[in-house]
């Protein structure tokens, strides 16, 4: 979000109404799904200083995209332009952070039980390297603002995983809980597919690289998880600590009312 010229194209301008609803659904997903798990009591203030980092960095990337997004359409280009700046330093402590909470879990033996701790041990900082890899290739192209602002959707779309995994009924849709929260962020994507389709008549290929990245992603994830690497992968991560008591292709047991504090304190804690 780096930046949208001074003079946008009318077509772009077009685009504006679409990707603020957008903006805006997203962050609907996202606040749902966090308060939904909170009022249900499966999520707690209990939590480590990493997961309160965590939570704040994260919930302020979603701040900065749907501030970036009404920035641009309402016209305040050199604003969006300065704020863009901030979001592409903002990513490398999302990076950091997620990546740390997700090895807390895993090496702590609190993956949720829908998940297989290997994969949520691979999809968790995959999905994050997608989203960054989308995120720099749309500043790169931020003065192509059909591009720019779609690559930015796809990215975002990645970051949807823990607040569809928090509405979806995860434990009725195991094994393929992960590939259904999947599923439901490619709706997103396919929403600007369709959008496009009706306005111009024609799919732009923006979206057909940034779906297909984070098809690729969830393709890589897989390979790795089922092949040698994943299980070397694993054992080097939970080495000495209580994870590697835990299958890594076995889903754990489900936890039968018990909740302990910290990190695992959030049945499906991957990104708060």
């Amino acid at each position: 979000m780096a930046t949208i010229a001074d003079s946008l194209p009318t077509p772009a301008r077009r685009d504006d109404g679409f990707f603020l609803g957008a903006a805006i659904a997203m962050t609907v997903v996202i606040v749902a799904g966090f308060s939904l798990q909170l009022a249900m009591g499966r999520s707690s203030f209990a939590s480590p200083p990493l997961v309160h980092a965590h939570a704040v960095v994260f919930m302020g990337w979603v701040v900065i995209y749907l501030l970036q997004n009404t920035l641009a359409a309402t016209g305040r280009t050199g604003l969006h332009r300065r704020l863009g700046w901030l979001a592409a330093v903002w990513v490398a402590p999302m990076l950091v952070l997620g990546c740390m909470v997700t090895l807390a879990i895993v090496r702590r033996g609190h993956t949720p039980f829908f998940f297989q701790p290997l994969q949520f041990l691979v999809f968790d900082p995959m999905t994050l390297f997608a989203f960054a890899g989308l995120t720099a290739a749309a500043i790169v192209l931020r003065r192509q603002t059909d591009w720019h602002r779609r690559l930015h959707f796809c990215g975002m779309a990645l970051l949807l995983g823990p607040g569809f995994g928090r509405l979806l009924p995860m434990p009725l849709i195991a094994p393929w809980a992960w590939e259904a929260t999947l599923a439901a962020c490619l709706l997103f994507p396919l929403a600007g597919i369709v959008a496009d389709l009706r306005r111009s008549g024609r799919v732009h290929p923006a979206w057909l690289w940034g779906v297909g990245a984070m098809i690729g992603s969830a393709l890589l994830t897989e390979a790795i998880t089922y092949g040698p690497v994943g299980d070397s992968l694993y054992r080097a991560v939970t080495a000495g600590t209580p994870g590697a008591a835990v299958a890594p292709l076995d889903f754990p047991p489900p936890p039968a009312g018990r909740r302990s504090p910290g990190v695992d304190a959030d049945p499906n804690l991957t990104r708060e």
